[in-house]
Parts: structure tokens; C-alpha cells; sequence
């Protein structure tokens, strides 16, 4: 009997940003985990940081996510990904995590 690979995790895109469906950066539900992707997005080194819980969404037309609360798909104040990850960085710098 031939083995299966298990299946890979729906994941949805926000921003430029990698999410699961349940709009978690790392879901244990998904067994998914976005952060050194994500980082790396952005020109980071991956590191042991929480993970980044996307806002309310909704889908327009075009399929694009956009934040409930603005209606805008590039909303700086909920989209503003390389701000709350540089946080989460130093957060986990200052905790004393170290690098994956």
C-alpha cells in the first residue's frame, strides 16, 4: 500500500501576508505555521515569535480580503504587518527566544 502524504493546509492570503483559514499565523487546529515565511516576506531572519492574529475580514468582489473595520484592503492601522512582526521580534528578543 502506498503511503500519502498529508494533506497541506488551506491558507489564505492578506496583504502580502500568509494566514490559515482561520486567520491565524500559526494555528494549532491547521497544524499551520506562517511566521518564516512571512518573515522572510519582509527580509527577516526566522525566530521563535508569537504569531499574528489577523483582524476581522471580509472578501470583496475581486476575492481580496479587506479589514471590516476601514473596508480597505491595504489599511495601514490593520494590515500593517512589518510593524506588528518587528514588534513580535523584539518581544521575543527581549523573552530571550532564540532563533529557529
Amino acid at each position: 500500500m502506498a503511503e500519502t502524504a498529508a494533506p497541506v493546509p488551506a491558507t489564505i492570503e492578506i496583504n502580502d501576508l500568509l494566514f490559515c483559514t482561520h486567520f491565524k499565523e500559526v494555528c494549532e487546529d491547521c497544524s499551520f505555521d506562517g511566521r518564516e515565511e512571512n518573515d522572510a516576506f519582509f527580509g527577516f531572519d526566522p525566530i521563535d515569535r508569537d504569531g499574528i492574529e489577523a483582524p476581522a475580514a471580509t472578501v470583496t468582489k475581486d476575492g481580496v480580503y479587506q479589514c471590516k473595520k476601514h473596508a480597505s484592503t491595504s489599511c495601514s492601522q490593520c494590515y500593517g504587518w512589518k510593524k506588528q512582526i518587528t514588534r513580535l521580534r523584539t518581544a521575543a528578543k527581549k523573552a530571550g527566544k532564540n532563533l529557529k
